[in-house]
């Protein structure tokens, strides 16, 4: 293992740093100006580690195709999507539960207040004695080399459900709908591949209804989703990784260009659904992760947010060493406050700093 405090150099320009990432092995500038040499150095870090986990090692395109987010799958009979959930199963798409009235998951009950990514703006935060219902879903469409929650590939690795619980919808709305539970919230891994079970479980239960999700749903689930959390009085929460097309790849292996379209598309979607403001329908954060998520990829997103509304809340999230990008320290509390300073500059109203007790 690497330790963070080792001077890596990035293997195009020379820059020497100890927050190049061993995994990216460029720096965020040759990302940015020569991305066509440096983002084969990443794609081969990720192949590697998809295919140790028996993961596609890239999208595929030769099968049934898959519309559920920007990724499009066309997979394989016998085969799987990109997030490891979707399989081509005598040329009809299943999941890895075989139904989808199933899910694979773990849940548990988390008390009031959470860690959630949009304190500052949940309406939950104040209401003690009562829980919120945390469902970590196995599987994502992205892969991100620093992911904060890995342990959702390592629960599908080889094929094989591992470590987690098959819950049916009706069981899972059951446990839903105990009285001390105010609230629930889907994250991962990602809820996307799961939209199927998420929805219909969701119009089902008469709670609060939030989702923490990469945003690269198509459209019509987007709408849905939106739909049920304005109902319920929860929040839409987009984790939106970078601005820049080549560092969005870089971080989450997959195509960079359409990832940010469709991100720009479902803020505007969802945006445009809120007719209460309070609490927000709609809540956008990023990490920080050292070097790569600087204030360039920060005022990207916050000038795009702050065109369609100044008071959409974005949340910054301290980073932890995790994955592949275990090799660099925890976000400084330099990078914060530029980058705090940069979403600020750009006209949003309501820029929040969470995981504070990260930084260094």
């Amino acid at each position: 293992m690497i330790e963070p405090s080792v001077k890596k150099r990035c293997v195009l320009c020379g820059f020497e740093s100890e927050l190049i990432g061993s995994s990216i092995r460029v720096c965020v500038k040759c990302l940015r100006d020569r991305p066509t040499e440096a983002l084969r150095f990443v794609r081969n870090t990720r192949s590697r580690w998809r295919r140790s986990i028996d993961f596609p090692t890239s999208i595929p395109h030769d099968g049934k195709k898959c519309f559920l987010c920007i990724n499009e799958c066309e997979i394989p009979v016998g085969g799987m999507g990109y997030c490891g959930i979707l399989r081509n199963e005598d040329g009809r798409l299943v999941p890895v539960t075989k139904s989808f009235k199933e899910a694979y998951l773990h849940w548990y009950l988390d008390p009031h207040p959470t860690n959630c990514v949009a304190l500052p703006v949940c309406p939950e935060k104040d209401h003690r004695g009562f829980y919120n219902l945390a469902v970590f879903f196995a599987g994502c469409n992205l892969d991100c080399l620093f992911c904060q929650n890995i342990d959702h590939k390592y629960m599908l690795s080889g094929g094989q459900l591992r470590d987690g619980e098959k819950v049916s919808l009706e069981t899972f709305v059951r446990i839903a709908d105990q009285r001390r539970i105010s609230c629930v919230c889907y994250f991962g891994g990602d809820p996307l591949p799961w939209s199927t079970f998420t929805l219909n479980a969701s119009r089902k239960i008469k709670k609060r209804i939030c989702w923490e999700t990469n945003g690269l749903m198509n459209g019509s689930i987007a709408r849905q989703m939106a739909s049920i959390s304005l109902e319920t009085g929860g929040i839409i929460k987009i984790d939106w990784k970078a601005f820049d097309p080549n560092v969005y790849e870089a971080l989450t292996g997959v195509n960079g260009v359409k990832a940010i379209e469709r991100l720009k598309e479902n803020v505007r979607l969802i945006h445009s659904m809120d007719e209460r403001k309070d609490p927000p329908l709609l809540v956008v954060s990023s990490l920080i992760v050292p070097h790569y998520v600087d204030e360039l990829e920060v005022g990207g997103i916050a000038a795009f947010l702050a065109e369609i509304d100044e008071n959409i809340p974005y949340i910054l999230l301290a980073f932890a060493p995790q994955h592949l990008m275990h090799d660099l320290p925890t976000t400084s509390k330099e990078q914060m406050k530029r980058v705090f300073e940069s979403a600020k500059a750009k006209g949003l109203k309501r820029v929040f700093i969470e995981n504070v007790w990260l930084l260094s």
